[in-house]
């Protein structure tokens, strides 16, 4: 417990983490400053050094696990918000000063996405069971940054329509248009787009349950004709196109693939015309992908800095003809999805087990945290190959 208390005493200044030992020992630790008041039970002593070796990745799976639970009202929230509060108090720890180095060390391989570890990687994520996204996503299962304009007020459903309008507006779509779409999900984007615009898209993804489920909706709304679902990596794709469109896609990349990400966006494109990207970003230098995160939920999955995307588009050779970065919407998005998977609680636990909820709801309250206060936003570009392929003015776009 010596380590452990070391970590923790260097770490909580705003707030108060109670923490009862495996021997129901009780120890405070912070105070000094507000911030929440988390009580925490560690039920096995062997967590001691695994939470001061590397509490990121232990923390989580401790809760996973059962062997580290919330007391006093605490609940995985608060517990985030805790450490939100103090996260440049844990980062600057020297043993985590030297755990951070080996993790961007090491960030290429955690991200190397051949074509083969990437349908591997989406698969692990993507294609567990629909029923479990249908729990706690909107109606069209749209699993990216909504947008709100009343955030106290307005639905999800609502914030995820005005989402696709906006990006469909922007692409400023015409009927016969062709669109490439790397990345389909369950195939809303596209959908709406053939829907709304009469464009012809091609859709790719390698999760198979995503590429069934998508034919089965574009079916239902009728524009099967206009829509083609591949089960394809991006990189295998070929053509041209009038628009590309990426959203949600970007993340799944890898560090080491921005390039050849981009440089497919540019040879896809249609001489005059440009693609739409999508994209979670963080707003500090360059870091890695937390341990997790990493190891549970998104596989291969890296949040690039911007400096990153923008260097890699400089060597695509690309016009960066419009950047709108949206900051506190998907923490909104993410409010919702919390409340939703916690409301149909009950049901995600008879298609898993209390484990998986326990992993899910970590993972979504770290996301959220991320986003409300942390280092994360989301991005979205217009790029082109020529100068005058996007209108000059956004405005032009959303006036559609």
């Amino acid at each position: 417990m010596r380590l452990l208390s070391h970590l923790l005493n260097r770490f909580i200044r705003n707030g108060e983490l109670r923490l009862i030992a495996a021997d129901g020992a009780m120890h405070r630790f912070g105070g000094f400053s507000p911030g929440p008041a988390v009580t925490v039970r560690l039920h096995d002593p062997r967590l001691y050094t695994k939470l001061f070796l590397n509490p990121e990745l232990h923390a989580g799976e401790a809760y996973m696990n059962g062997t580290l639970t919330f007391e006093r009202g605490s609940d995985v929230g608060t517990f985030m918000a805790l450490f939100a509060a103090n996260r440049g108090g844990l980062a600057a720890h020297p043993g985590q000063v030297v755990l951070r180095r080996l993790w961007r060390a090491a960030r290429r391989w955690h991200q190397a996405n051949p074509a083969a570890a990437a349908a591997a990687n989406a698969r692990h994520h993507y294609d567990i069971s629909t029923d479990l996204y249908r729990l706690f996503l909107d109606e069209g299962l749209n699993y990216s940054c909504a947008v709100f304009e009343h955030p106290d007020t307005d639905t999800l459903e609502q914030a995820q329509l005005r989402k696709l309008q906006r990006a469909a507006a922007k692409l400023r779509l015409r009927p016969g248009m062709t669109v490439a779409e790397i990345g389909s999900g369950w195939g809303t984007f596209a959908i709406h787009i053939a829907t709304v615009t009469g464009a012809r898209v091609t859709a790719v993804n390698v999760s198979p349950e995503q590429i069934r489920v998508a034919r089965e909706a574009a079916a239902a709304a009728g524009v099967a004709e206009l829509v083609e679902f591949r089960e394809l990596d991006y990189r295998a794709l070929e053509g041209h196109f009038d628009r590309v469109v990426s959203v949600g896609m970007m993340e799944h990349v890898g560090i080491g693939h921005f390039d050849t990400y981009f440089g497919k966006i540019r040879s896809l494109l249609a001489d005059d015309g440009f693609a739409f990207v999508h994209c979670i970003g963080r707003m500090r230098p360059p870091s890695s992908t937390g341990p997790f995160i990493r190891k549970y939920i998104f596989p291969g999955a890296y949040v690039p800095s911007l400096s990153e995307v923008f260097a890699a588009t400089e060597r695509s050779d690309l016009w960066v003809a419009d950047m709108e970065v949206l900051r506190l919407h998907y923490h909104y998005t993410l409010q919702h999805w919390r409340q939703r998977f916690a409301a149909n609680r009950a049901r995600a636990a008879e298609l898993y087990d209390e484990r998986f909820c326990r992993m899910w709801e970590y993972y979504l309250a770290a996301a959220d945290v991320g986003f409300s206060n942390g280092t994360n936003m989301v991005f979205q570009l217009l790029l082109s190959a020529k100068i005058d392929a996007v209108p000059i003015l956004r405005e032009l776009c959303l006036s559609l």
